[in-house]
This record gives C-alpha cells, sequence and structure tokens, in this order.
C-alpha cells in the first residue's frame, strides 16, 4: 500500500497541470474570439461619402458643398451625377478611397491612410484657415489601374504619385483636392496653376465668403499641367462642368471621381472589367 500511496500524489500533480493548461488553452481562446468579434463588429466596408461627374451640368467647385453639412444629389444617380452624402460625409474616417469609374464600372483606384484619425471630411474640408494640410502621409497603400485604363499620363489623380493636400489655398485661388506629387502653388503666388478637383481660379479660399467671387473661374476636374496665368491662355478642364473663363478648353471626361471612406478597411475590392461599384460597395444612404 505504501507504493501506491507515494505514486498517487504525482499522478494527481500531473492530471491537474494538464487540466490548467487545457483551461489556460480555452481562456486564451475565448479571449482571441472575443477580439475578433470586436474587431468584426466595426463596419470593415467602404461608404460612399461624395461622387464628381465633371459633365453633368452641376459645377463641383472649391466652395460648392465642400465645407458645408448638407446632401447634394440623390442615391439613385449617386455614380452618374455629382453626389454628396452628408451622413457618410460626417463619419469618423482613417481611410480614404478614390475610385476612377465610367458610370459605375471602376477602371483604377487608390487609398491613403490618413494621417489624423478619426476626423470626419466634414471637418476635414471646414478646416480652410490656413488651410493647405496634407493629410495623408506614407503615399497610397494601394494602386489599381486595368490595363484598359484612358487619359492615365495627365489625370489629376492617378498620373502623379504622392499624398492628398486639402483646401490648397493660394493668392485667391483653390483646389480641394489635389497630390503634392504634382505642383502645389505657395500660399501667396497667383498663379493658377495648381489643378485637382473641386477648383476656382477667383475665390476666397480660406473662407468662401468673398462676395466678389466670379462664377466664370469655376472648374470641378482639372488636369497635370503646367499651366501658369502669366505665361498659359489654355486651361485643360474635363468635360463642361466649368464657368466661361476665356482660358478654358472643354476637354474629354476621364471619369467621374468616387470618394469613399472607411474606418478599418484597408484595402479596396477588387474591380473588374464589368464590375459595378453598386454591386461590391455598402451605400449608406441615412
Amino acid at each position: 500500500s505504501s507504493g501506491i500511496n507515494a505514486e498517487w500524489p504525482l499522478r494527481r500533480g500531473h492530471n491537474l497541470k494538464t487540466t490548467m493548461i487545457r483551461q489556460l488553452r480555452i481562456v486564451l481562446l475565448s479571449a482571441a474570439l472575443v477580439a475578433i468579434s470586436l474587431a468584426c463588429s466595426h463596419d470593415p466596408e467602404w461608404h460612399l461619402a461624395m461622387n464628381l461627374n465633371p459633365s453633368d451640368g452641376h459645377i463641383m467647385h472649391y466652395c460648392e458643398g465642400w465645407h458645408t453639412d448638407s446632401f447634394i444629389g440623390d442615391e439613385s444617380n449617386a455614380f452618374f451625377k455629382d453626389y454628396k452624402n452628408k451622413y457618410v460625409w460626417k463619419e469618423p474616417a482613417n481611410y480614404i478611397a478614390i475610385v476612377r469609374h465610367q458610370n459605375g464600372v471602376a477602371d483604377a483606384v487608390k487609398v491613403w491612410r490618413f494621417k489624423h484619425w478619426g476626423l470626419s471630411l466634414l471637418q476635414r474640408f471646414s478646416d480652410m484657415n490656413p488651410g493647405r494640410r496634407i493629410e495623408t502621409h506614407g503615399g497610397d497603400i494601394q494602386r489599381t489601374i486595368l490595363p484598359n485604363a484612358p487619359n492615365m499620363l495627365d489625370d489629376p489623380i492617378f498620373s502623379v504619385d504622392g499624398d492628398l493636400a486639402f483646401n490648397w489655398g493660394y493668392g485667391n485661388n483653390g483646389a480641394r483636392i489635389a497630390l503634392n506629387g504634382s505642383y502645389l502653388s505657395p500660399r501667396n503666388v497667383n498663379d493658377d496653376n495648381t489643378h485637382g478637383l473641386g477648383n476656382h481660379f477667383s475665390i476666397e479660399p480660406f473662407s468662401c465668403k468673398n462676395p466678389t467671387m466670379r462664377p466664370e473661374w469655376r472648374h470641378e476636374a482639372s488636369v497635370i499641367q503646367n499651366c501658369s496665368v502669366s505665361s498659359c491662355t489654355k486651361v485643360k478642364i474635363q468635360g463642361t462642368d466649368h464657368g466661361t473663363g476665356p482660358h478654358y478648353v472643354t476637354g474629354p471626361v476621364y471619369g467621374q471621381y468616387a470618394l469613399f471612406v472607411s474606418q478599418n478597411a484597408r484595402y479596396f475590392p477588387t474591380i473588374g472589367r464589368r464590375q459595378r461599384l453598386q454591386t461590391i460597395i455598402r451605400m449608406r444612404y441615412k
């Protein structure tokens, strides 16, 4: 009996150790599942914030809607005309995607990470004074361009590298979105030579309260070009959504530009030649 009594504590300790290890594994697995559940509880999808159509008859220039809490357009034409969703415009955003598309069929995508997390587009585009902020860092983290995508040599978003510049006011001009891989005019230089999306060449860019704004110098989408006002008299504009400025030259529409935001979706879904954005993106209307 002494042999049995001598072995029993060892076996009991061995079983206790095994049980504790199993329980610890269960606790760790449960913690991992909780962490995954919490991560998935945040919507890892993209929300459409804005769409720009350079030839729909509505000019989304520098002072048109970017800094206001308002809807523009309606969801039924969200991929066909100018559109802004006021609710998505106020969502906290950590990532932004700009998608060029032809009536909902994408041919180019870029994604950037915002430098300052948790701010909405309304907050970012309302920051006009001093404005002139480089809002992303590290350049684009995703770039997808289909082989057959046209007009990529001077596209304002996809022909240049770098980070996104918001509210780029200079002189009495402004561009709401440009890239720092292209030319960005100094603050006090009135050269009409920063080209991007949401533009105006006769505005008070630090408040949008200039009563002498000249509507003939509005334009929605430009192209990359070196066309300083002192030496250039032909400013190329995409489409017909621009004012009657005598230097403006109407050019082809390279595509519509859709802005999407997300809190944690680092990469935009794969695009294909016939795949429509409506089928791969969750829309939020209210």
